[in-house]
């Protein structure tokens, strides 16, 4: 029995990572080492700051991995795969527009800033004259 089992659980290991070993399933483990490797871009961020962060590579390396996963699932026709990864990948796409647009909020309000510390300067400078 223990035999069989074996044989059973080796021909199908070997039918998986042998037979229908193709460039397909290559794309599919590059798009799942994108997809965990923001779990270390996250993590050693984290460690950094020593505290939880999510730094903006995390979500780029989410869209990178969540495409190919997609391209991946859509080829193998899995409809489960399919709707998980194209709203994962919605919701990172989603996620990256708010950051960025928030940066770009800070940013120009920073500029705003600065110019307005300019311009009391130089009225001041003005003043003494």
């Amino acid at each position: 029995m223990l035999i069989d089992l074996q044989r059973t659980v080796g021909n199908f290991l070997y039918e998986i990572f042998v037979i229908n070993f193709d460039w397909w399933v290559i794309l599919g483990f590059v798009a799942q080492l994108m997809f965990t490797g923001r779990f270390l871009v996250q993590w050693i961020a984290s460690e950094k700051e020593g505290r939880s962060v999510i730094p903006i590579a995390f979500w780029f390396f989410s869209i990178a991995g969540g495409l190919l996963l997609l391209a991946y699932a859509l080829y193998r026709r899995d409809p489960v795969f399919i709707l998980g990864q194209a709203f994962g990948v919605f919701v990172y796409v989603r996620n990256l527009y708010l950051i960025l647009k928030e940066h770009e909020r800070r940013s120009r309000a920073a500029r705003k800033a600065h110019l307005k510390t300019v311009r009391v300067a130089k009225a001041r400078v003005r003043g003494r004259r």
